[in-house]
């Protein structure tokens, strides 16, 4: 795929926010995500790319227009050639700006899922402090590799994310490879994955915290993940105060991460701690299959 890179920078700097996530921006270069892309040219000038979309297996699809050639009914255009490929597809609204929701409204599309961004910072987050339960103790990456093998971490840390995640589009479902690639990341750092092991077998482990540091130098709850044994002990926000620590004694200024808007307790227990929303990203789909 040609590089687009300056097409997503260029709408980002116009936008105040991304209009592909990093699994559609990581899927421009990787094959084996099996995306499929879509591209619009400029009118005046073939060969300009001035409009991109990419659709993914399941469906979930981004697209984006050059700040430049917008409001000339490009966008319009490439939503339809959308839903032309995948009459079934949940177009991603970033930021769910205005004209997103206007877009969506000309194509008969309606809401079917909304994504918070949350974001902590200032006193509320210097000011956290892990207190794990007894009985529980935390392990980098690198720790419990080095205490349990390798292989057997990456085996406990995947069946943990799926039943975690078995309902979850992106993140459930996962297999060796599937970690691998997300971990072949420039931003991935073994000491940012924490791990909490306890319960009636030290080696047990009951949950993950997977941490990024965004170039920016903001900081982000990447994957929060419990075993289903462990559920309803409130060892939700321990997992989430071991990754706070972590990211505060790196630095960071900020920490963000995303959440369901229908996940009440989750985004309860996220604002309790000090978070406050500060993105919405929804996706629309067609009321009906078209015809």
């Amino acid at each position: 795929m040609t590089d687009h890179s300056a097409l997503i920078s260029q709408a980002t700097a116009a936008d105040g926010v991304a209009p592909f996530s990093e699994a559609f921006e990581q899927a421009l270069v990787d094959a084996t995500l099996h995306h499929t892309h879509l591209t619009t040219e400029n009118p005046d000038a073939p060969g300009e790319v001035v409009g991109l979309a990419g659709i993914a297996p399941d469906g979930s699809a981004e697209l984006v227009i050059h700040p430049d050639f917008r409001r000339r009914g490009l966008g319009t255009e490439l939503a339809r050639r959308v839903l032309d490929e995948r009459p079934d597809a949940g177009l991603w609204a970033h930021g769910n700006l205005p004209a997103a929701q206007a877009l969506a409204a000309s194509l008969g599309l309606e809401s079917t899922r909304e994504l918070l961004v949350m974001s902590l910072s200032g006193e509320l987050l210097s000011g956290t402090e892990l207190e794990l339960p007894e009985g529980m103790r935390e392990l980098t990456l690198e720790q419990a590799s080095d205490e349990f093998g390798r292989e057997a971490v990456e085996r406990d840390w995947l069946r943990v994310n799926n039943e975690a995640f078995s309902w979850h589009p992106e993140q459930g479902g996962w297999d060796t490879a599937r970690l691998h690639r997300a971990m072949d990341t420039e931003w991935f750092d073994p000491a940012g994955v924490l791990f909490l092991y306890g319960g009636e077998k030290a080696e047990e482990l009951a949950g993950f915290m997977w941490t990024k540091v965004h170039p920016s130098g903001e900081g982000e709850i990447y994957v929060v993940g419990l075993a289903s044994a462990f559920r309803g002990k409130g060892l939700g926000g321990a997992l989430v105060q071991m990754g706070l620590v972590h990211l505060r004694r790196v630095g960071v200024p900020k920490v963000i991460l995303y959440v369901e808007a229908d996940n009440a307790p989750a985004v309860r227990r996220y604002e309790q701690l000090g978070f406050e929303v500060a993105e919405r990203h929804v996706v629309y789909a067609a009321r009906v299959k078209r015809q």
